[in-house]
């Protein structure tokens, strides 16, 4: 990143933080396909062998890190815009209980920090530099989604766009990027295939193939925010 932030707070597991790693976001106010389409991508790709990264918001946020990565067998990464001792939305405190558990909290901001407008573009760009992709699900004109496809586009990393109706508002910013040169996708096969990973073989497939079905669970997923630098 041109930019990196000076320390970070994690809870949760480290070790996602060294996996290759995709985001996915979109609208918060989601319609239900597309948080259908988004748990069917984040599971297919956390199965494959990828974090899945987020950002804890309402609708599409919350479809990826819930719906998929949770289920799925890598995992999932929650990049939030409050001090990693916060959970915002407040609705999301069972969510971020879990993916503390199962997944990563990580976080630039100081503990106590509370939610504020500025600090989620800001978290975008954090969204964009832990992934090697950014797949758009679905987003209005004015989405924050198309800011952190803006930030991964400038940090040479790949954006991915699901289409979707012309008369759907939704539609409307994955259409923009599509005609920027984001990649139409319809299947995670897609995305998987522009990574270079084999179509038929999955992190899944290879956990029951050797029978290692348990999850390990890094420092501090039942402690406070620890602090790297």
């Amino acid at each position: 990143m041109p930019d990196p932030p000076a320390l970070l707070y994690a809870k949760g597991r480290l070790d996602l933080l060294q996996a290759r790693a995709v985001a996915i976001v979109g609208s918060r106010h989601a319609a239900p396909q597309g948080l259908e389409d988004t748990r069917r991508f984040a599971r297919a790709l956390s199965d494959a062998g990828l974090a899945v990264v987020s950002g804890l918001a309402l609708g599409i946020d919350a479809s990826a890190h819930r719906g998929g990565a949770l289920e799925g067998a890598t995992g999932t990464i929650s990049v939030i815009g409050t001090g990693a001792d916060l959970v915002y939305p407040a609705a999301h405190h069972t969510l971020a209980h879990e993916i503390a558990r199962e997944g990563a909290i990580l976080s630039e901001w100081p503990l106590g920090k509370p939610a504020r407008s500025a600090n989620f573009p800001q978290r975008n760009r954090l969204i964009a530099g832990l992934s090697r992709g950014v797949l758009i699900v679905e987003a209005a004109m004015r989405s924050g989604s198309l800011i952190t496809a803006r930030l991964a586009n400038e940090m040479g990393r790949d954006v991915f766009a699901i289409p979707g109706s012309i008369h759907a508002p939704l539609s409307q910013g994955c259409h923009r990027l599509i005609k920027q040169g984001a990649k139409l996708v319809e299947a995670p096969e897609e995305v998987l295939e522009e990574f270079g990973f084999p179509p038929a073989r999955t992190a899944a497939a290879a956990k029951r193939e050797t029978g290692a079905g348990q999850r390990i669970v890094g420092v501090g997923a039942s402690a406070g925010a620890d602090r790297r630098r």
